[in-house]
């Protein structure tokens, strides 16, 4: 699942994933996304960090905090890339922290990676 508002990179992000051999489900907006996340029940979380209703790092502390999505491995996602994000994202739970914007073939290998462990 990838929560992402921006259309242009949420659709290169499906773009790679789906090319790759993976099913996408992508939110735009933080609001809907923890209810989303326990119906879908995905593989992978790719969440941005600025987000319309509810913010990455809350959703993340909500999925942290729920029993049965605590273990589902998260990416983060942000345009900032600064370390007090970074900092922030490991504090409540991230696995892994990408700055936009990345490599195609880095990214993929970073879902990847996260998903095989």
């Amino acid at each position: 699942m990838l929560i992402e508002d921006e259309p242009h990179i949420a659709e290169a992000i499906r773009f790679l994933l789906t090319r790759d051999g993976w099913q996408v489900t992508a939110l735009a907006d933080g609001g809907a996304a923890e209810r989303a996340l326990r119906t879908a029940r995905p593989d992978l979380l790719i969440l941005d960090v600025m987000l319309p209703g509810r913010s990455g790092l809350e959703i993340l502390s909500a999925v942290r905090a729920d029993p049965d999505m605590a273990e589902l491995p998260v990416m983060m996602l942000t345009a900032k890339g600064q370390g007090r994000d970074r900092e922030a994202a490991e504090r409540a739970g991230a696995d892994l922290f990408m700055a936009k914007p990345f490599s195609n073939a880095e990214f993929v290998a970073a879902a990847r990676s996260l998903v095989e462990t």
